[in-house]
């Protein structure tokens, strides 16, 4: 028994200097850092929408100042380095005076745009907005009213593609369709042009500033269509608003869109600006362009 005893020390002794000298390999493995692995349940699913609606998802103001400086569009350009290289069509903001532009994409939609022009009609303010030709085509006394109202409008595609995404044919098919459409309500072809998600190719740039368009991006955005609070569009809005700045809104959206955040942000927007001094423009009026071709 005692040298049982014994020998069993020794094993134990043993074993404790061989695991300070070399970790074992199954401790190693424990600390090891485990990978997540995502399930088919995590993936996005896609819903179909109508085809109003084909392209216009809640994420349609996607790219914003942090993106215009790091997302390259198909042609290896920056939308930055595209501002920069063509400051004459490509516009983020105007001069630097106190003046601001209202811009409202995504329209017309009956849901919020009706509500969006009354604000605006109670407050004598004139705003922009960016037409989207299949949802003109489908609600075209909406349209009429924002021209019978004052507004003016821009084009923005026919059914809200990412234009970097399409072949050339199908990017002016995009513009000459919507342009025809808005013609026809507003009695002329607007010279702006938003791209839908604010991305466009240097090509695409290009072509539009050959045939006499200028593109009108933003400086400040709501993020409205988030279906923020009103207390978030505004402050998002107020943070960041400054002289001859061009503000992103939304006047309509994909199915299930929230945007009572923008509307019932409107009239604060609107008094407190007034108090800072500031007037509200057309996009025209502040870049000092004509709004038809």
């Amino acid at each position: 028994m005692y040298f049982q005893r014994r020998g069993q020390k020794l094993l134990v002794i043993l074993g404790t200097i061989i695991t300070m000298l070399f970790p074992t390999y199954s401790s190693e493995v424990a600390s090891a850092p485990v990978q997540s692995q995502k399930t088919p349940q995590d993936q996005t699913q896609i819903v179909p929408t109508s085809d109003e609606d084909t392209a216009i998802s809640a994420g349609s103001a996607a790219t914003n100042s942090s993106t215009l400086n790091s997302n390259k569009n198909t042609k290896g350009l920056t939308l930055s380095q595209l501002l920069h290289k063509y400051p004459e069509t490509f516009k983020t903001s105007g001069p630097r005076n106190k003046v601001i532009a209202l811009t409202f994409d995504d329209v017309p939609d009956p849901r919020f745009t009706p509500q969006l022009l009354n604000i605006l009609k109670k407050y004598n303010v004139k705003a922009t907005f960016f037409v989207v030709g299949s949802r003109a085509k489908k609600h075209p006394a909406l349209v009429k009213r924002m021209i019978r109202e004052g507004h003016a409008i821009g084009n923005h595609s026919y059914n809200h593609p990412q234009f970097v995404k399409l072949e050339m044919n199908d990017f002016r098919s995009q513009i000459i369709k919507t342009e025809n459409i808005i013609q026809t309500l507003a009695g002329y072809k607007p010279r702006l042009i938003r791209p839908p998600y604010g991305d466009i190719s240097e090509q695409q740039l290009k072509w539009a500033k050959s045939h006499g368009y200028t593109l009108v991006n933003w400086n400040v955005d709501s993020l409205d269509w988030k279906g923020l609070s009103k207390n978030q569009v505004r402050n998002n809005i107020l943070a960041h608003i400054g002289r001859g700045a061009i503000i992103l809104q939304h006047g309509g959206g994909g199915p299930g869109s929230h945007l009572e955040g923008t509307i019932q942000a409107l009239p604060e927007i609107i008094t407190i600006m007034r108090k800072r001094g500031y007037t509200f423009v057309t996009v025209p009026q502040l870049l000092q362009v004509s709004k038809s071709k």
